[in-house]
């Protein structure tokens, strides 16, 4: 019998190591210039908006909204092969960023563009917890 394959996992480095680190506390941060008090994400050395050096980490709401999706019925991975259909979406956060997740917990018929998501974390590994996202009107 095979092993079943290992999961693709995300790599941090020193400057997404504090996103990593919150996720496993179970929180959601984003950067935040302390010059322009815009947010962003991706995590970046500079801010993209007026280019200050300055970032902080705050926690996000965790509340966003369905941006766009697509439903998956392929894996993306040998990992994912045995795990289709599901769906992958852009949230957009009330803080303004968008992130990429799957979504989790809730019927794939039920998505849409619009509607509103919540943040839920899924330990990957020992090291690494995903942050997920499930429909807000999904039960726990």
């Amino acid at each position: 019998m095979n092993a079943p394959a290992p999961r693709p996992l995300p790599a941090p480095t020193d400057l997404t190591a504090p996103y990593w680190a919150a996720a496993r506390r179970g929180q959601l941060v984003i950067q935040r210039c302390a010059h322009c008090q815009r947010h962003q994400f991706y995590p970046r050395s500079f801010c993209m908006h007026c280019m200050g050096e300055t970032l902080d980490w705050v926690q996000a709401s965790g509340l966003g909204r369905i941006y766009t999706f697509t439903v998956n019925r392929r894996g993306a991975s040998a990992f994912m092969a045995g795990r289709t259909p599901y769906a992958v979406t852009i949230v957009e956060l009330e803080e303004g960023v968008r992130l990429m997740a799957n979504i989790v917990d809730s019927r794939l018929e039920d998505i849409a563009i619009g509607k509103p998501v919540k943040v839920v974390f899924e330990a990957a590994s020992d090291d690494i917890t995903l942050p997920q996202f499930r429909l807000a009107d999904a039960a726990p």
